[in-house]
């Protein structure tokens, strides 16, 4: 197997709409630029941050051609294709790998709740459709009603050669200790709250949602956790810094607090696809407070000082 194909900080890009609904590409640039500014590894498009379930074939085609032009090789997109389809999402696939995309996140089937056999029938598809870009499973099921269980995913592994990567979206200890002693894959967190822990147990980076805001200080987060297995000084400081925020930005249904906490820093507007709904103004003030928080704490200077290496696009 290919290793470490998806190692670091993988920011989730959230899909920044105008006030009308409409996707604002001139936001999606600047989403873009702070990520490949900021260090991350690679950004994540038209995934459960970027309001997939609500745009349309076509949008999701042309966030990833954008996102694609954007990024220019300085860091890797990876598109999300996965539906509750299979037929779309093989389609999305083949989109993927004609655009250009460096990577496809296929997310569990939702709603149909498949068993076992047409689970990996669906992730098989969509790996063969895609053939010529590495997968990273995406496993989630508080969102999706869908389990994709360790020793299933290792089997998607052995049979498709594509498929190198899981994120696993959990916090329960042992599931962690669990995915992370897969063999054949690599493993990102998909908690933010636990990046320390998923490091800890030998995961090769996160896509994260907190990136959106600092994305140095989680690029440093992932690196110094990996380093130290979680138990270093700086890494505890990084942690309790960005705890408040983190937990703040999972105060409502993810994207809402992320694009109200960018629409504070004016990078893109707030504004959610039904059937979300603005943040209550009570949530919207716990938001900004802890942004404010950590802006406070000056930790981007004082890596710039300590780590001048750090951050280069």
């Amino acid at each position: 197997m290919m290793k470490r194909i998806f190692a670091g900080s993988y920011v989730a890009l959230p899909t920044p709409f105008q006030g009308s609904g409409v996707i604002d590409f001139e936001a999606l640039r600047r989403l873009v630029d702070r990520q490949a500014a900021g260090g991350s590894a690679g950004i994540v498009v038209c995934g459960t941050t970027g309001e997939s379930a609500t745009l349309t074939d076509r949008e999701r085609r042309a966030v990833v051609e954008a996102a694609v032009q954007y990024a220019g090789g300085r860091l890797k997109v990876v598109a999300g294709v996965g539906t509750n389809a299979t037929a779309s999402s093989v389609e999305l696939a083949q989109h993927a790998m004609a655009c250009g995309a460096d990577g496809m996140l296929v997310v569990t089937p939702y709603y149909n709740k498949p068993g076992k056999v047409g689970l990996l029938r669906h992730m098989s598809a969509v790996a063969e459709a895609g053939a010529l870009l590495p997968v990273m499973l995406y496993n989630v099921p508080t969102r999706t009603a869908c389990d994709l269980l360790p020793e299933w995913a290792g089997e998607l592994a052995r049979e498709c050669p594509n498929v190198l990567a899981l994120k696993e979206a959990t916090s329960d200890p042992r599931r962690i200790r669990e995915v992370c002693a897969i063999e054949e894959l690599e493993i990102l967190c998909g908690e933010d709250g636990a990046i320390v822990e998923f490091m800890a147990a030998g995961a090769v980076g996160a896509v994260n949602v907190v990136g959106n805001v600092f994305p140095e200080l989680v690029d440093q987060l992932i690196e110094t956790a990996s380093q130290s297995r979680g138990d270093s000084g700086h890494c505890r400081e990084l942690r309790e810094a960005l705890a408040p925020l983190v937990r703040d930005l999972f105060i409502e249904t993810n994207p809402g607090p992320v694009k109200a906490a960018l629409a504070s820093l004016d990078v893109c507007e707030s504004t959610v696809r039904g059937p979300l709904a603005a943040l209550e103004q009570e949530n919207l003030l716990r938001v900004e407070g802890s942004l404010r928080k950590v802006e406070e704490l000056g930790l981007a200077a004082k890596l710039e000082a300590v780590l001048p290496t750090t951050g280069s696009a």
